[in-house]
């Protein structure tokens, strides 16, 4: 009904709590599970939206953050104190009280932003920021209000420290136990209830030592980010349930306490509701506008930040309760009957405003994104998954999940071939097995895969008949087990799809699951820069370190730095990147003190034959056996603009033998020379 009418769902949900509460039709009362799920719902807000932070893009924008949560803290404080003093005629520590009220603000629109897929969009990381520096001084004065009358003195330089100190704890321990946890257990249900454990432990910390709980569930967010990225099985389980069960609990609650008829009945609840209206959305537009202006921002940037720092709903309530419930020596509340109706009302029209102004906005902002992301990607990705080993299925597509363009639909097909000398019905049912595997890791993330079973003469012809068919791209492989000592590292099925086809081709080996993966260690040869591939498996990488929030250090030369740099800075500058001189590509053994058990070694090879192919890329398989078996790996062969290369056998002599002892005699006339 509200698709129809062009209503974001939040309003909806908050009016059909207003329709089915005791206020309204009396459907339902606001009994200890609405109170007890609706909490949930308002940590789970708050804690998505640490979650689904682009900690690339907060790093740069932290600064934005900061001075917006100031601002947005400062100016609606300021001038709600002058407007509760001289128009309402409050007493002081009220007026304080009740202008703090206009200073908070709660994400109640931030599913709005997830839906339209812009939640790493820079201003969306900012208002969040904002939201946490806001909210966290707004409880900061409730504390210490609360604090004044039950006695207590040097309240706010002990709860300045308890929180600093817990923050500090969470930070360092919830990262470190969760990593624990996902080395060791990939079942999905364990892993989610693992995360509400440490969401809620984080939230009842922050409770424990006088704080609101919102700020905990943030902070769980913000540390747990890296660890669940956007695109994983278990971030689309948090979603789901977070959207369908517990938010809207939570905006249900809100709803059912709206009493219309105390609003507009007697007393001054609505002279009270209109001053708090005006004076939250004027502050916090105000706010809005100075960071816009102070930082050269876009109107479509303010506005949604706007949409989303202007709803009034969690520290509100947490506020007019605790001055509600203190009672002045004169027998009256600090904050009275009308404060308490004014605010559902203020609640409400936040709400409504907010969701309005941010669906508008959030609306634009994915439909400029949409634009130029069509105009910079001209060229199709499609991605192939060679499965054969049920062992490796679910890391293989997990590694898919996150190179691949999420802009991109039906880009992902997993393959099983079939030996056609061999028609047991055991081998189809095995395949049949497999793909129904990797469909089910990639379904749970929400991402459709093609599952095609092929019956060929071998693998390798199977792999490369397929890869034509349906104009694949790039081709991801597992590190084939040797079987024998004559057997090589990379195996026949390697050097057959090397030598028969010219797409990028990315044999894999994890010994952790790939969420977990702490950094990414890439070697990139001399020349690499111009190979025809070398924007494609940047792009991969780049994807990949933003994708799982770690950092990405490159080893090549001062040239390929100079041109790694200029890329990164022109197409992902949001990326957690480091560099580093490797001079000598013969000794690879630099690197073996670099990675550790959880990072992730990257080679970049090339074929025989081509621009950035070196000799010492013969040395790679017993080097990578010998001094990096304890390490999860990836070996990359970037796609070549031309044919594959011949395999016949005068083309292989050459390839092999004159070109090598050429270019050893060529490098090491070089060499002397130089040092002449």
């Amino acid at each position: 009904l509200l698709n129809k009418l062009r209503i974001p769902h939040i309003i909806g949900m908050i009016l059909a709590g207003l329709a089915i509460g005791e206020h309204g039709f009396n459907i339902l009362a606001r009994d200890s599970s609405f109170q007890l799920f609706g909490k949930v719902g308002l940590y789970y807000i708050m804690f998505l939206a640490g979650l689904e932070m682009n900690m690339g893009d907060f790093k740069e924008t932290r600064n934005k953050a900061l001075v917006l949560g100031l601002l947005a803290f400062i100016i609606p404080i300021g001038i709600g104190f002058v407007a509760n003093i001289s128009y309402l005629q409050y007493g002081v520590i009220t007026s304080v009280l009740l202008a703090s009220m206009y200073a908070s603000h709660t994400l109640v629109a931030y599913p709005i932003v997830t839906r339209f897929g812009i939640s790493r969009h820079r201003s969306v990381s900012i208002a969040v920021g904002g939201t946490a520096v806001t909210d966290t001084l707004t409880l900061l004065v409730l504390a210490v209000i609360g604090g004044l009358f039950k006695g207590e003195t040097g309240g706010l330089f002990w709860l300045v420290v308890k929180v600093i100190f817990l923050g500090a704890l969470i930070i360092y321990f919830f990262p470190r136990i969760g990593r624990w946890f996902f080395h060791r257990y990939n079942d999905n249900v364990m892993q989610f209830i693992f995360v509400l454990a440490m969401v809620f432990l984080g939230a009842g910390l922050m409770e424990l030592v006088g704080m609101e709980g919102i700020l905990g569930a943030f902070l769980a967010g913000l540390v747990l980010n890296r660890l669940i990225p956007h695109v994983s099985p278990l971030m689309d389980h948090l979603e789901f349930v977070g959207n369908a069960l517990f938010i809207p609990y939570f905006l249900i609650g809100v709803g059912m306490l709206i009493n219309l008829r105390v609003i507009f009945g007697e007393g001054d609840a609505l002279k009270v509701a209109v001053v708090m209206i005006t004076m939250a959305l004027t502050g916090k537009w105000i706010a809005c506008w100075l960071t816009q202006k102070i930082y050269k921002m876009s109107v479509l940037e303010r506005n949604l930040m706007y949409g989303l720092s202007n709803a009034q709903a969690a520290a509100t309530l947490a506020a007019v309760l605790v001055g509600y419930n203190i009672i002045l020596p004169t027998g009256e509340r600090l904050l009275n009957d009308d404060v308490l109706n004014g605010t559902v009302l203020l609640i409400l029209v936040t709400c409504v405003v907010s969701s309005l102004i941010t669906e508008r906005a959030a609306r634009k902002v994915a439909m400029d994104d949409s634009l130029t992301e069509n105009e910079s990607s001209k060229e199709t990705e499609n991605i192939l998954i060679s499965i054969a080993n049920p062992d490796t299925i679910e890391d293989m597509v997990n590694l898919s999940l996150i190179i691949r363009d999420p802009k991109l639909k039906d880009n992902l097909l997993a393959l099983n071939v079939i030996n056609d000398n061999n028609n047991s019905d055991n081998l189809r049912l095995r395949s049949k097995y497999y793909l129904e595997k990797a469909d089910m890791t990639a379904t749970e993330a929400n991402v459709p895969l093609k599952k095609v079973t092929r019956y060929d003469l071998n693998i390798a012809s199977g792999i490369i008949h397929s890869v034509k068919e349906n104009e694949i791209t790039s081709v991801i492989t597992g590190l084939h087990r040797k079987k024998n000592i004559t057997d090589s590292y990379f195996g026949v099925l390697a050097e057959h799809l090397l030598n028969g086809l010219n797409c990028e081709i990315i044999i894999s080996k994890f010994l952790i699951p790939v969420y977990t993966i702490k950094r990414i260690v890439i070697a990139v040869p001399p020349k690499a820069e111009y190979e025809s591939g070398f924007p494609h498996w940047m792009e991969h990488f780049c994807r990949m370190g933003s994708t799982l929030g770690c950092r990405v250090h490159f080893f090549a030369n001062e040239q390929t730095i100079i041109r790694l740099q200029t890329w990164i800075k022109k197409r992902h500058k949001q990326v957690l990147t480091d560099f580093s001189l490797l001079e000598d590509w013969n000794d690879l053994l630099v690197l073996t003190g670099q990675v550790s058990y959880d990072h992730l070694l990257v080679i970049i090879s090339a074929r025989p034959g081509t621009i950035s192919y070196d000799n010492s890329f013969e040395k790679l398989p017993r080097q990578l056996g010998k001094y990096f078996s304890n390490n999860s790996l990836i070996v990359l062969y970037p796609n070549q603009s031309g044919e594959p290369l011949d395999s016949s056998f005068f083309s292989k002599l050459y390839t092999d033998t004159e070109t090598r002892h050429y270019e050893k005699v060529g490098k090491w006339v070089y060499k002397w020379f130089k040092k002449s």
